[in-house]
């Protein structure tokens, strides 16, 4: 399917690795042009590297600490003009109540929750000039809400409303906005959090793959799967979806 995607501008945070490298990889192999946005430079100038190895357009990378609103203000004015802004940066820690102490919970917001929002309204403007699209990926924690990922579950909720609250006064303006939230995923982090639900539920961290294998098709997402909805959803091809939220988990019971 052709998704008269080239030539579009686009932006992806938390792009230096991962779900954010598996959504940039995938623009550039519709055509976008690119910008990479993570705090690791050294990362996110491997990344590129490996976009235009596989025939991309070299990608231009700025790094930045997207929980600091200076550096948000930065990126915004760096970038320029937009077509597509997916907002991927964050990673919130697993803990209860009481685990997750208040700096931890905060840093993580500021980057994960406030990091979006300051994103979404930096570059509103431009978007807003070119009918541009907003994709925010979450996480499925928001909608299946984990005691024991609390700061992320409230979190992604929180990110959630905003995705949907947005999309009702952005669409005047012509721009989509939606967000993914994927479940478990291939992912070196989430194979961190996996361990951590192994040694809880199993006794043992080692057997973290035998968990993985109690999941719907034995296995967690690829980053390449939320990726190609990702792609999809910024396309004309999607031109009517707004508002909504696209849960990638198998279908867990």
């Amino acid at each position: 399917m052709e998704l008269q995607l080239s030539g579009k501008r686009a932006l992806v945070t938390g792009a230096s690795k991962g779900i954010g490298k598996a959504i940039a990889r995938g623009l550039a192999s519709e055509g976008c042009i690119l910008t990479l946005v993570s705090r690791d430079e050294a990362a996110l100038r491997r990344a590129a590297e490996e976009i235009v190895a596989e025939g991309g357009s070299a990608p231009r990378v700025i790094p930045a600490d997207l929980s600091r609103q200076a550096e948000v203000e930065r990126v915004a004015s760096r970038a320029g003009a937009l077509d597509i802004l997916v907002n991927n940066a964050g990673a919130i820690p697993a803990g209860g109540l009481l685990e997750v102490d208040d700096a931890a919970w905060r840093a993580a917001w500021d980057l994960k929750v406030f990091g979006t929002i300051g994103l979404s309204r930096a570059f509103y403007p431009v978007l807003k000039a070119s009918r541009g699209v907003i994709i925010n990926i979450i996480g499925a924690a928001g909608e299946r809400m984990n005691p024991d990922y609390i700061a992320g579950s409230s979190g992604n909720a929180a990110l959630m409303a905003f995705t949907r609250s947005l999309a009702i006064g952005a669409a005047k303006d012509g721009i989509r906005v939606m967000g993914i939230n994927p479940g478990p995923v291939a992912t070196e982090r989430n194979e961190v959090l996996l361990r951590a639900r192994a040694t809880k539920e199993l006794g043992d961290a080692g057997r973290w793959r035998e968990f993985q294998s109690t999941m719907p098709f034995g296995r967690a997402a690829t980053v390449e799967e939320i990726a190609a909805a990702a792609t999809f959803l910024a396309s004309s091809r999607s031109g009517y979806t707004s508002g909504s939220i696209l849960t990638i988990n198998g279908a867990p019971p």
